[in-house]
């Protein structure tokens, strides 16, 4: 992998919840899916066979699933979330002023957030790339996926509490 690849930062739980998933489906859920499309396959014809295509579609995505997992543990950051020095990093909550309105979200991997109720943004999004570094105080403006141009003020920047 390049050296320029993201780095994503994880807590230890996120580490481990998302590891327990990779390996339940390299193994198990592999084997579960083996056999259903086994069992379907055994109905006969596969063209009109909407067991088997079902089956084989859910294959793909679990494989699609288990390769993102493997790639984001290998590559990431474990540990505990930044304590917040009032500058914007990765696994840190910020509150901005986005286009007007106030908006409060960690800013990360969706995986780091599983069982919170924050919104989260990718350091690699519009907003997180532009945002990334700045203090509290501070302003910018990205170019949002439509065009436009959207401004931003860091409002307050917190340590990521797991909640």
């Amino acid at each position: 992998m390049s050296s320029d690849a993201p780095v994503t930062f994880l807590t230890q739980d996120a580490y481990d919840r998302l590891a327990a998933e990779l390996e339940h489906l390299s193994t198990t859920g592999r084997e579960e899916i083996a056999k259903r499309i086994e069992a379907a396959r055994e109905e006969g014809d596969l063209k009109e066979n909407g067991g088997y295509h079902a089956a084989k579609d859910e294959q793909g995505k679990q494989e699609a699933r288990i390769r993102t997992l493997t790639a984001l543990l290998k590559d990431a950051k474990v540990g505990v979330a930044p304590e917040s020095t009032g500058v914007v990093e990765p696994g840190t909550v910020v509150t901005a002023v986005v286009a007007g309105g106030e908006e409060r979200f960690l800013l990360g991997s969706r995986e780091i957030a599983a069982n919170s109720e924050l919104d989260v943004y990718s350091e690699a999004s519009p907003l997180g790339a532009a945002i990334l570094g700045l203090k509290e105080g501070e302003t910018t403006s990205y170019t949002a996926p439509n065009g436009r141009s959207i401004s931003v003020e860091v409002v307050k920047v917190e340590t990521y509490a797991g909640q």
